[in-house]
């Protein structure tokens, strides 16, 4: 396999003509067409002679070779050390009075498309990312490594821990900020895990971001998605873990939703993040390098770096359900949990046979605490008889905190204390955001949008 994962046959076309991946190019075809874009590495491993071009509205086109007349290089890749800043062009300007770390996890946005098979596999590695998006250089210099290459679903706890280790070795090393190349699946639990870990201080931002399709496929968000994740962690004022994606269909603004505030709300579109129970952190504008900050009350830059690491991986997410709700509580029980969060029905309740489950859960040290699935608005025990008698049995009810939040905190507080009242101390204690005061916000205002 030649370079970029080309066929020697393709190989040999580009390297006869000068060209390598990355170049801009602009090629006469046999049908009289002329294209111009950059030369993208080859996401398959087919023999077929064809060349993937990246053209300027974000679409890659396959271009058989025995169909190319002529190719005119326009533009020319850097080559940078390994390591070092990867910038796509020589005469690209890249901002260099603030350095960037982008640490890859996995994901979509780190994918490539097969193109005999049509699946998508995390096989495009952190330094094609960037060299794939030259716009963000715009904003800094940009140092890569790749932490894990997973997909988002096979995300666990242990590995949150690590990837906040890693985010506080770039700030010690003097980062301006960090983005995190993530599957969105489950982005939003690993957001929340780093806002715990990092509550007490950061000196800049970490701007999570991904991608609903991956990088070559038409129509991508990838390389809209990182810019503004670039943005973020260079230039934002505030120091603070979020979720930097796009914040309607169109490749208008992305916004920054707080990592503990963030869900993903639909499978596909490009503007599937939304804070649930908060208005985002901020609007940003990529194609121009503005941030409009919507929430004033933020943490600024420059606090010390603390990092409280660590998660206790025996806890459960369940959501209540017309059924067996009680057996399922009963048999996390004997299976040696050491916490339980529940998605009750609307204030958070759960059928009245799973109460004395939830009894003994607590009377073996077992903390259960009690979210709403509706996610929007708040949990409140006291309204109907059902509420109360959870609350004699001992839950924690957790006001307006999303479940998934609520299951990554309390992960986070059990590698702290197993007491039941400390537990139930930090539970209800808002460390990151993760509760508000009382509010009437159900979805976001027109002015969010309309700014």
């Amino acid at each position: 396999m030649g370079v970029g994962g080309y066929p020697e046959q393709v190989s040999r076309f580009l390297e006869e003509h000068g060209v390598r991946v990355g170049d801009r190019v602009r090629l006469r075809l046999s049908s009289g067409l002329e294209l111009t874009g950059v030369i993208m590495p080859r996401y398959s491993h087919s023999e077929n002679p064809v060349i993937i071009v990246k053209l300027g509205n974000g679409y890659n086109v396959g271009v058989r070779v025995s169909e190319v007349e002529a190719i005119e290089r326009m533009e020319t890749v850097a080559r940078s050390s390994p390591g070092a800043p990867v910038p796509l062009v020589e005469d690209l300007e890249v901002a260099s009075d603030r350095r960037v770390a982008l640490i890859g996890t996995g994901g979509t946005i780190a994918s490539r498309v097969d193109y005999e098979t049509g699946a998508v596999k995390p096989s495009l590695s952190q330094e094609e990312l960037v060299l794939s998006v030259p716009e963000a250089l715009r904003y800094a210099s940009i140092d890569v490594d790749e932490v894990y290459a997973v997909l988002s679903e096979d995300m666990k706890p242990g590995m949150w821990a690590r990837i906040a280790d890693e985010v506080a070795r770039r700030f010690e090393r003097g980062y301006d900020g960090v983005v995190i190349a993530h599957g969105t699946d489950t982005m939003g639990y690993t957001a929340a895990a780093l806002s715990f870990a990092f509550h007490k201080g950061l000196p800049g931002p970490v701007a999570l971001t991904g991608a609903q399709r991956s990088s070559d496929r038409p129509s991508s968000d990838a390389a809209f998605n990182l810019t503004a994740a670039v943005l973020v962690a260079a230039r934002a004022p505030f120091a603070e873990v979020v979720v930097v994606m796009h914040g309607e269909t169109g490749d208008t603004y992305a916004l920054a939703h707080r990592g503990v505030r963030v869900r993903k709300m639909h499978t596909s579109r490009r503007d599937a993040f939304q804070s649930i129970n908060a208005l985002p952190l901020a609007k940003i504008y990529p194609d121009r390098g503005e941030i409009r900050v919507i929430d004033r009350e933020y943490r600024p830059r420059g606090r010390e770096l603390v990092l409280e690491n660590g998660f206790d991986e025996r806890v459960a997410l369940v959501k209540h359900f017309p059924g067996m709700i009680r057996e399922v509580i009963d048999a996390l029980v004997d299976k040696g949990v050491h916490g339980i969060v529940i998605e009750g029905t609307g204030f958070g309740h759960v059928a009245s046979d799973a109460i004395p489950s939830i009894r003994r859960a607590v009377e073996e040290g077992i903390p259960v605490v009690v979210a709403s699935q509706t996610l929007f608005g708040r949990v409140n025990l006291n309204v109907y008889s059902n509420g109360r008698r959870m609350l004699e049995a001992g839950v924690i009810p957790v006001e307006d905190m999303l479940p998934e939040t609520a299951y990554v905190k309390l992960s986070w507080v059990l590698a702290r204390t197993r007491d039941m009242e400390e537990v139930r101390r930090f539970m209800t204690t808002s460390l990151a955001g993760e509760i508000s005061g009382r509010h009437n916000l159900l979805l976001y205002p027109r002015w969010v949008h309309d700014a």
